[in-house]
């Protein structure tokens, strides 16, 4: 069976599931919005890693495991907030996401992972990302909270994680912008600047605090992943350690987020 029938088969299923779950699956408030459509700005750096990592042979089964989840989670929250969408802003941006969306995930689906479409993926997954940001902001100014921004903030950690691991995975297999270097540097100064937003709330709990503080051991071991793009020497290794590395702060970020949605 070749790649696209491979995923093809492998989204069907995860899909129907998905439509099962919809049925009973609802957005109930503004945070819980604010969480998912950030959700969905990770999931577009995420899938991009994925694709980056299979192409390469970097944990491929794991990789697979997160392309098809991923995907099944955009459609499906997609739909959920759609469904939500407070303002007609918000539903037209949705719409844009939509679009934009099914033009990405032809390219995921479409053929086995290769350098000439992952070009192609680099461009694509930052549109479906700026939409996705848009809908989220709207969102958190809806809600004109600080559990909102605090919400947002922590979400978009997240996908600063994704975003890092996507970019040192592109220059790896040598499909990056030219200004990679540059975008990464970005990313990791936001990621900074967003862990210290966090760490500074004054609505934090103890737990939040623990996580927050297991968060910064994590970004510790991935910054270092990270640094080590420029070195020949030990290559696959240092890839699959910022593979593993971006998904363990990527987790408890998600717990983060969680958190500071149930505080509302």
């Amino acid at each position: 069976m070749d790649r696209r029938g491979f995923i093809g088969k492998s989204v069907l299923a995860v899909g129907n599931l998905a439509v099962i779950t919809y049925a009973i699956a609802q957005v109930i408030n503004l945070n819980e919005a604010i969480n998912k459509s950030g959700k969905q700005r990770m999931l577009s750096q995420r899938l991009a890693k994925a694709y980056l990592q299979m192409g390469q042979g970097i944990e491929v089964e794991q990789s697979k495991k997160i392309l098809d989840t991923s995907l099944a989670s955009f459609e499906r929250q997609l739909g959920e907030l759609k469904t939500f969408a407070p303002t007609p802003d918000n539903r037209h941006m949705l719409g844009e996401v939509e679009k934009n969306w099914l033009l990405y995930k032809k390219v995921l689906l479409e053929k086995a992972p290769n350098q000439q479409d992952a070009k192609v993926i680099m461009v694509l997954n930052e549109e479906v990302l700026s939409l996705a940001n848009k809908a989220t902001v709207q969102l958190e100014a809806f809600s004109g909270t600080v559990m909102g921004q605090l919400v947002n903030v922590s979400g978009r950690q997240r996908m600063l994680s994704q975003r890092m691991a996507k970019f040192y995975q592109a220059q790896q297999w040598g499909v990056a912008p030219p200004d990679v270097m540059a975008k990464l540097e970005a990313a990791r100064k936001d990621f900074v600047a967003g862990m210290a937003t966090l760490q500074a709330a004054s609505s934090n709990t103890a737990r939040i605090k623990d996580e927050l503080a297991l968060a910064q051991q994590q970004w510790m071991f991935f910054d270092d992943a990270l640094r080590q793009i420029a070195e020949p020497k030990n290559a696959r290794q240092y890839a699959v350690n910022v593979a593993t590395t971006s998904e363990r702060i990527l987790s408890t970020m998600d717990g983060i987020t969680s958190l500071y949605q149930q505080l509302s």
